[in-house]
């Protein structure tokens, strides 16, 4: 039995996907950095440090998504869930731009 067991857990270790974490920090109304390669799966985390609220947002084909209105010190994350690059911009400050390059 305890080798069934051990041959099943290693067997869902080999298939679990491991991601990883990307900090964006938005502060003088930049995104710091402007520019990330990722994978599919990982998450990106966009800290608000500025003392005004953002909206970061994307209408890329492969990922799009909102995060609304960000408040400062709030921090919010986004996963990343198809290849493909992916543009980022503010929707208050339309000069705050990234770039995500979203890879299998």
């Amino acid at each position: 039995m305890k080798k069934i067991i051990f041959i099943l857990a290693a067997s869902i270790l080999a298939t679990v996907s491991y991601s990883a974490d990307h900090i964006v920090v938005q502060k003088d109304k930049t995104f710091h950095p402007n520019y990330i390669k990722a994978k599919v799966g990982d998450r990106i985390i966009f800290k608000n440090d500025d003392g005004f609220a953002h909206n970061a947002f994307s209408d890329s084909e492969s990922d799009e998504f909102d995060i609304g209105m960000q408040k400062p010190g709030q921090d919010v994350v986004v996963v990343m869930k198809n290849p493909g690059k992916v543009e980022v911009e503010c929707a208050i400050h339309p000069n705050m731009h990234l770039t995500i390059d979203v890879q299998k």
